[in-house]
């Protein structure tokens, strides 16, 4: 009988650490599991959504940026610098010009390539954001890799403007996982996404001012993170104008930093 017992005692002590194991490589798996945000596309004023998405909640819990407050006439413009193709200098002047705030996610590329232009962005009153040194896929680091990249580009933009700060960073291209965000978040930074965008980065696929203009225009809602690459030479011709036009439609330009009501849906 004692022996009996021992055997009920170690097939059930190695099915509990069989089952513990097997838990916690699918709690790893699933915080590893890499997401691309992509187009969030709005249409006649709507909000876009991204509960149909598999990440939403994951935004949620570690209190990313995916959309202000949809009750106040509110836009966020952002800007994703990887590197300098002659015209960042221009979105500068029509921002001074407008008094219009914004945010530049920059890479270590930009940081090293574009002194002059970091310390114009920070003495202009913009926030620079972090979006990596080497422009990686952030899922496939780990969280010492994710802070190396992070740190670099902190410390080298720093060096530049004096601002030792960061508060922002933005996933390359938009991939993510859960464990990428709760890296991010315990670095102290926010994780900010964007709810009108549309695909501006191919500078060889330029179409006009017109078309950026119609893009952003056809897609602006209350409270809307707006995603441009400065790459984009449509971009800085139409900038005056789309400014200029959401501000008649009632719209008032803000900085993240006065994001206060995060909406998730």
């Amino acid at each position: 009988m004692p022996r009996l017992w021992k055997q009920i005692l170690c097939i059930t002590l190695a099915f509990t650490i069989a089952s513990a194991v097997s838990g916690a490589t699918l709690v790893m798996a699933s915080s590893a599991q890499p997401y691309h945000f992509g187009f969030k596309k709005s249409k006649n004023g709507e909000l876009p959504s991204i509960a149909q998405e598999g990440f939403m909640n994951i935004l949620q819990k570690n209190g990313s940026i995916f959309l202000g407050d949809a009750g106040q006439k509110e836009l966020y413009l952002t800007f994703d610098n990887g590197y300098e193709n002659g015209y960042t200098a221009k979105v500068l002047d029509v921002l001074k010009a407008k008094k219009v705030p914004a945010a530049f996610f920059v890479t270590g590329h930009f940081v090293r390539d574009q002194p002059e232009l970091l310390r114009r962005m920070n003495d202009e009153g913009h926030i620079i954001g972090n979006h990596s040194w080497s422009h990686p896929d952030m899922t496939s680091l780990t969280p010492e890799q994710i802070r190396t990249e992070l740190d670099k580009v902190r410390e080298a933009s720093a060096r530049i403007t004096g601002q030792q700060k960061m508060s922002f960073v933005r996933p390359p291209r938009g991939i993510f996982s859960s464990r990428v965000l709760e890296t991010c978040k315990q670095l102290g930074y926010t994780n900010v996404f964007w709810s009108a965008a549309y695909r501006d980065w191919e500078t060889d696929r330029q179409q006009g001012a017109g078309y950026a203009y119609q893009q952003v225009m056809s897609q602006l809602h209350p409270g809307a993170v707006i995603l441009l690459h400065s790459v984009s030479k449509d971009n800085a011709e139409a900038l005056s104008s789309i400014i200029d036009d959401a501000r008649k439609q009632g719209y008032t330009f803000k900085s993240l930093d006065e994001l206060k009501v995060k909406m998730y849906r």
